[in-house]
């Protein structure tokens, strides 16, 4: 049983001593599995399932209209992530695995109980069978915590969704533990949260959906958030309605700006990311060899929150972000989420951006870079960021508004109102001192 973040750290080290991976990047032609259909250009697998690459055309009208073309993936079936919970001698834990996935940067990475696509767990690849999945397709009446279908990264994806659980098994309930997960208390995850690539995506985007209490509100203040769960909600429907995006799939031959060379698909400028081929083999998985496209971004981004008190409760500044793939036209997004690397030379910035970039050591509460996710994205990462913004002013851009934490945690908690790059951050917010820490310890 880990107790510490000493302990946890003998035992990833040992599961990465045991692991055997190895990625090697290849042409898309020679994917084993994969085909390129002659009339459109598009990757599809042979069985027709797991995922595609497509083209997708996007117009966007209202107060900014532009229009573009992308490659982008289409994946029809929703995964499952799911992390069990447990209380072990009275102290919350949860059972996560020393997972590999191809785009990691570190190889092995701290993910989900469970972390499966409908094909995997049909076993579409022949692969030997899912771990743990009984307890997320048929919990036990009484043990569900938390279930939301919720959206993964929109500027790549084209309206993927997963289902997000929690399941609370009771105290006595016994379970076979494999020798690559472990039961790590919740007090111990603030520390792993700050250690570069280790808990991936899929982790933090569960624990956002984690139950927990609000912090309570300074003694003396009225404990109040500055705007109205309505409120809140009215600000997020108005502004899909003053918007209007319209997608259109088209075959990948026909996405401007793009172009297939050297067994690879990238942009003529090569800004935002290239489709590169990958094979895989890996001792640990439930396929031990696979070939399968990869989505390689050109940069490093940033994902961060403004964090202020206002009236004696903790908000964060919260932007509606539109983007290419997501499936009811925008959502609630991090203050800043960009890849500086992908802006233009010349032009406006952000909002925020440089607030963020050049925020004083003293006022930066959270600074870590953590990798997206592994199974699609090659060596994809973002800076996550909070910044005290004590002196910014509450009179903010109409794209942008102060929610509180417990705000932004019930809508999370609900699917659909929140973006993954919040979810993820909102996670690393929860661990700090007055943003809902409680829920940690």
């Amino acid at each position: 049983m880990i107790r510490d973040t000493a302990d946890f750290e003998r035992w990833f080290a040992e599961r990465c001593a045991a692991h055997s991976f190895r990625v090697e990047q290849v042409p898309l032609d020679e994917l084993d599995g994969w085909r390129t259909d002659p009339e459109t250009g598009n990757l599809h697998h042979r069985t027709g399932r797991f995922f595609s690459v497509e083209g997708l055309r996007i117009t966007a009208t209202g107060p900014v209209a532009r229009s573009w073309a992308q490659p982008v993936i289409r994946q029809t079936e929703h995964g499952v992530l799911g992390i069990l919970l447990q209380r072990h001698e009275g102290v919350p834990h949860v059972l996560l695995q020393a997972k590999t996935e191809p785009g990691n940067i570190n190889a092995v990475q701290l993910s989900p109980t469970v972390q499966a696509t409908v094909s995997n767990y049909t076993r579409v690849h022949r692969g030997s069978a899912v771990r743990y999945l009984e307890h997320f397709l048929r919990p036990r009446p009484g043990t569900v915590r938390y279930d939301a279908l919720q959206s993964e990264q929109g500027s790549w994806f084209l309206a993927k969704r997963n289902r997000n659980m929690i399941v609370e098994l009771p105290p006595e309930q016994a379970v076979d533990v494999h020798d690559d997960y472990c039961w790590v208390p919740l007090p111990v995850l603030p520390d792993l949260l700050r250690v570069p690539h280790l808990v991936n995506m899929d982790t933090r985007t569960v624990l956002a959906g984690l139950p927990r209490p609000g912090p309570p509100p300074r003694k003396g203040a009225p404990g109040k958030p500055l705007h109205t769960w309505t409120d809140l909600q009215h600000h997020l429907t108005r502004s899909k309605l003053r918007h209007r995006v319209e997608r259109c799939v088209v075959p990948l031959r026909e996405a401007d700006g793009w172009h297939r060379e050297d067994g690879e698909i990238r942009r003529d400028d090569g800004r935002f990311f290239r489709i590169i081929g990958v094979e895989v083999s890996a001792s640990s998985r439930e396929v031990t060899s696979w070939a399968q496209p990869m989505l390689a971004p050109a940069s490093q981004g940033v994902v961060a929150f403004l964090s202020k008190e206002i009236g004696g409760v903790r908000h964060l500044l919260v932007q509606v972000r539109y983007e290419a793939g997501t499936a009811d036209v925008c959502e609630l997004a991090p203050t800043v989420q960009c890849a500086p690397g992908n802006l233009p030379v010349s032009g406006p910035r952000p909002p925020f951006l440089d607030t963020v970039l050049q925020a004083p050591t003293e006022r930066v509460l959270f600074d870590t870079v953590h990798s997206e996710e592994g199974g699609r994205f090659h060596h994809a990462a973002n800076r996550y960021v909070v910044v005290e913004a004590a002196g910014l002013p509450l009179d903010v851009p109409e794209t942008h508004m102060w929610v509180s934490v417990d705000q932004l945690t019930r809508a999370a908690q609900l699917g659909g109102m929140v973006n993954v790059e919040a979810r993820c951050l909102l996670t690393c917010v929860h661990t700090l001192p007055g943003h809902g820490q409680e829920a940690m310890t």
